[in-house]
């Protein structure tokens, strides 16, 4: 068990972090993530698809990449990040008592349990995972390298594929047995790719390029439901089908977001995605999403071939990839077309 399971696991879908891009990740932090990667084969030699961004994604939800504290040159992080401690209380969502393991070497507690270091590992995990990656002969889940490493080790099991899209799911949950945590974490592994790999808007010119351009701006801006219009992000209202609200958040919806985008290109869309599915012409779902061309408005619906029950919208990229402002408790992204389910077809309005 890591990642605080106990913890995180009681949270709803609002725990993730909010906002960012690659360029939220402080450096020092980036080199520990890309050393971790050339490292992990020598401790699971079976692991394949392990990338920087799988590890970037996880440190971002569990320690936002410990920002605000100290990394020195060594990786060492100051000062060290500690969870709740893990007794039961209902302190920070726990309910369930974890006792001592390390006697409080790393958790600086003999007490209890709380987990530790930019991954929060819980120190009973951390004896299993842990490894020296910078070379001071200590197995350190507060030094940015050894813990990186760690993460890549956990991640990898006994040598998962994590290039395949079921796997790295799989490893994800025994991260955090939480769906949304899964969701989230995935989210930022896209946007992270993303950014490594740039946006492939090469081929794009026009109209096209302007509304693509636009929607990938607002990555990082916080999901609201009801929020977005014409000139931007705005606050949303009450209440969405799980209860949030967005009238405290200024941002986008899905559809919010698609109006927003094509509102650049001078093209007035209806607000909801729904209406929005009547727009253009219809690219039917049987086609599959080979048939979709970069610009085109991507729907899913609770029963796709119904479009009175489409619930959801976003704008294709290319390469199977879209903008995507998935639900509450996230940001706009860049995820894949197979994020969301009961997927209906597209629009193409130009």
């Amino acid at each position: 068990m890591s990642a605080y399971v106990a913890l995180r696991s009681a949270q709803d879908d609002s725990g993730i972090a909010e906002g960012g891009s690659s360029a939220d990740i402080p450096a020092r932090m980036l080199l520990a993530y890309k050393k971790a990667v050339q490292l992990v084969g020598t401790h699971v030699p079976k692991c394949r698809g392990m990338r920087w961004p799988v590890l970037a994604g996880i440190a971002k939800v569990e320690s936002n990449h410990a920002t605000g504290h100290g990394i020195a040159a060594g990786g060492d992080i100051r000062p060290r990040i500690y969870g709740v401690l893990l007794n039961g209380s209902g302190a920070g969502g726990n309910t369930t008592a974890f006792p001592d393991t390390d006697g409080g070497r790393w958790d600086g507690t003999a007490s209890g349990e709380r987990a530790v270091g930019p991954f929060q590992f819980l120190p009973s995990t951390w004896q299993g995972v842990g490894k020296d990656a910078n070379g001071d002969q200590v197995a350190d889940p507060h030094n940015a390298d050894d813990a990186a490493l760690g993460a890549a080790i956990y991640l990898c099991g006994n040598g998962r594929d994590l290039s395949q899209r079921a796997q790295l799911k799989a490893a994800i949950y025994q991260y955090n047995h939480s769906g949304a945590y899964v969701a989230n974490v995935l989210g930022w592994i896209n946007q992270y790719t993303a950014a490594a790999t740039g946006p492939g808007l090469g081929d794009v010119s026009g109209k096209v390029r302007t509304i693509l351009e636009a929607a990938l701006a607002q990555r990082g801006v916080p999901y609201s439901w009801g929020g977005g219009n014409a000139k931007g992000p705005s606050y949303g209202i009450c209440c969405s089908p799980s209860g949030k609200s967005g009238a405290s958040i200024k941002g986008f919806d899905c559809s919010g977001l698609s109006l927003y985008a094509y509102a650049q290109v001078g093209i007035q869309l209806p607000r909801t995605a729904a209406a929005q599915a009547g727009t253009g012409r219809r690219i039917p779902a049987s086609l599959g999403t080979s048939a979709l061309q970069p610009g085109d408005l991507v729907f899913y619906a609770y029963a796709p071939g119904r479009d009175s029950t489409i619930y959801h919208v976003g704008i294709y990229l290319g390469g199977g990839e879209m903008v995507n402002a998935a639900r509450p408790g996230t940001v706009i992204r860049q995820d894949a077309v197979t994020a969301m389910s009961g997927y209906a077809g597209g629009a193409r309005l130009l």
